[in-house]
């Protein structure tokens, strides 16, 4: 049942399938912005936004109510790849925006701008900011299913390239949005900015 009054009337999937190894633990599960998790934050913030938000992870490792989409098929694959083709498999959305569960600053402002660049046409859009382009915030049509699938088979796990090679939009932003958790120190600096 969709829900209603939501700005963005199609599907949301936060990925928090890495593997942390810069931070040194989940960041998915590091309390953040009185939530438990920043997993369950981003749920609960995106929820508000899009008609339908899910989890992409190799497992349900989640203290909170989600719906889950699991990529465990590929148990040895921490890359986004295998996150990309059990999301377009597990749905049936022709397009669907993505974000990373360690970018906790982009917001309805930046989705909106990105919805209001994608066509039919395009098989990606992407947010790019001075710093270079951020290939886990955007919206991926399923028109790119065949190359997610091809990539896993040839263990080439290289989204730039597919997206390069791809009809891909890159929309430029201010850099603040889209912030990375990446290591304990952008961690902290990003609990002092909630």
């Amino acid at each position: 049942m969709s829900k209603q009054n939501v700005p963005f009337s199609m599907s949301c999937v936060i990925f928090a399938g890495g593997k942390s190894s810069r931070m040194g633990q989940d960041k998915s599960l590091l309390p953040f912005g009185g939530c438990n998790s920043l997993a369950e934050y981003q749920y609960q913030r995106l929820s508000k936004l899009f008609e339908n938000v899910y989890i992409s992870a190799k497992e349900n490792k989640f203290d909170f109510d989600a719906k889950i989409i699991e990529d465990s098929l590929t148990e040895s694959v921490f890359a986004p790849t295998a996150g990309f083709e059990a999301m377009f498999q597990q749905l049936q959305d022709e397009r669907i925006f993505v974000l990373s569960v360690d970018t906790p600053f982009v917001d309805e402002e930046e989705i909106r701008v990105l919805l209001e660049n994608d066509s039919k046409d395009l098989d990606a859009v992407i947010a790019e900011t001075a710093s270079g382009s951020h290939p886990m915030c955007g919206i991926y049509h399923r028109s790119l299913l065949p190359s997610f699938e091809a990539m896993l088979q040839e263990d080439n796990h290289r989204l730039g390239q597919l997206l390069k090679m791809s009809k891909s939009k890159y929309v430029m932003f201010e850099e603040a949005p889209f912030i990375n958790l990446n290591y304990p120190e952008e961690y902290e600096e990003a609990l002092k900015r909630i």
